[in-house]
């Protein structure tokens, strides 16, 4: 088994005798024998760096890659610019470890700065936090930090993600926070619902713009309800979607959040993706986690630092509204490469060719006999309805390297289309499945 120090075997018997000891052994002498490792480990022995790469090839060469995709539900194929890649790969941006020493953080400090930035122009919010760990995370904190002593429930669309839904449920279980489950109504959060329930001890209101659906919800009409009765609402918002679309302070919103995954981050397997929260001024000492704040040295030079750590756990862990810790450092390095690299200019094209790409599919999906399930606004996935069965159809596209939308059951089918989508590979899609 090889060793994965690299001091040499001089080196660190010239650092236990500074510390005061004579061998390794030595420095473990307070751990009870009993409790100590006899001998090696009973494990394989190590493989050459040549092994080890033909081995994690084959092991890759499992997975199949698909070409083509026609699927979003949450995690979505956008363009990366090679630039992302570039500056995140470099060494000394490789670590997402607190910076609480300001004055050797700098660096990092400036990049989750420039990252706040970025998210409070997207989103018109007034404050963003230094990242949490996906979508799902920021929209249960965003529900979380909500909660005052004589406003403890919360209603959330029935339109979210599924996971969102099952992690607001899960926060809510923890926190003592009432939960109730607003119904959908032809693919939106059904308003007349929530208007007659909507009282005094409502905390807040959550919904997904555009939807799990793809649905654009009515958001304004939701914000304007729960602010006639004291509550907060709350927006989670494609990324994406924002450079041709309202942001979530225009519609309104105390609360943004959102899955940062199609800024700049590779599908993955599912991670590891970043999720990004924002605030009015108003709600900035409730955001949880990090948040990096600008001022001057005694020399009058610009500095960064993390501020208003009064907030989190590590400082009051008994009184902290939210007792999540680390944050997607490196992951929001790449989003704010990202937004740098693309522009107002470029997100508006990406937003724009998702929206006009999905709607050209969706009418070409419907000359194969998959009808369009809402006739409501959408922005880059839809929901068809077709008498042929959702299996049968996705497994007929599979067969020619195109990964469909996702079954939502026997004839219901998700689909998806971004900037990556080509017309050549959609008519080829329509195609093969007017022939199932």
């Amino acid at each position: 088994m090889g060793s994965y120090v690299p001091n040499t075997q001089e080196e660190r018997q010239a650092m236990l005798e500074t510390a005061g000891y004579e061998s390794m052994d030595d420095l473990f002498r307070d751990i009870p024998e009993e409790v100590k490792l006899k001998g090696g480990l009973n494990i394989p022995a190590g493989l050459s760096e040549l092994e080890v790469k033909r081995k994690m090839q084959s092991i890759a060469a499992k997975n199949k890659v698909f070409p083509t995709i026609f699927r979003g539900a949450g995690a979505y194929r956008h363009y990366i610019p090679a630039v992302v890649g570039s500056v995140t790969s470099k060494e000394n941006l490789q670590t997402a470890y607190t910076p609480y020493q300001a004055e050797i953080s700098q660096g990092i400090l400036q990049s989750i700065f420039e990252y706040q930035t970025m998210i409070c122009d997207l989103t018109g919010m007034d404050v963003s936090n230094a990242s949490v760990y996906d979508g799902a995370s920021a929209a249960a904190e965003g529900v979380a930090m909500c909660r005052e002593r004589k406003r403890g429930k919360a209603y959330i669309s029935a339109a979210v993600l599924p996971y969102t839904l099952e992690t607001v449920k899960t926060y809510c279980f923890g926190n003592g926070m009432e939960l109730e489950v607003i119904p959908e109504k032809d693919g939106v959060t059904d308003v007349e619902w929530l208007k007659e329930r909507l009282a005094g001890e409502t905390a807040c209101v959550l919904i997904q713009h555009p939807n799990y659906y793809g649905n654009l919800e009515p958001a304004e009409e939701i914000g304007e309800a729960v602010h006639q009765v004291g509550g907060k609402f709350i927006m989670s918002v494609n990324p994406i979607s924002l450079g041709i679309m309202k942001t979530p302070a225009e519609y309104g919103a105390d609360v943004a959040v959102g899955e940062g995954q199609p800024l700049g981050l590779p599908l993955a397997f599912g991670g590891p993706y970043l999720g990004f929260m924002a605030a009015t001024r108003a709600m900035m000492r409730k955001l949880p986690g990090r948040i990096v704040g600008q001022t001057k040295d005694r020399n009058g030079k610009t500095g960064y630092v993390l501020t208003l750590q009064a907030r989190e756990q590590h400082i009051r862990r008994e009184k902290a509204s939210s007792n999540i810790c680390s944050n997607q450092a490196l992951c929001a390095l790449a989003v704010g490469v990202y937004l740098t690299a693309m522009g107002n200019e470029g997100l508006e094209r990406a937003a724009s060719s998702c929206m006009s790409k999905a709607h050209y599919f969706a009418k070409r999906l419907g000359e194969a006999g998959f009808e369009l399930e809402n006739r409501g606004e959408f922005f880059h996935e839809f929901v068809t309805v077709s008498e042929k069965e959702s299996g049968r159809a996705l497994q007929a596209l599979e067969g020619h390297g195109i990964l469909g939308g996702l079954a939502l059951d026997d004839h219901r089918i998700l689909w998806c289309c971004t900037e990556m989508n080509t017309k050549e590979e959609m008519d080829e899609a329509v195609r093969i499945l007017k022939e199932v």
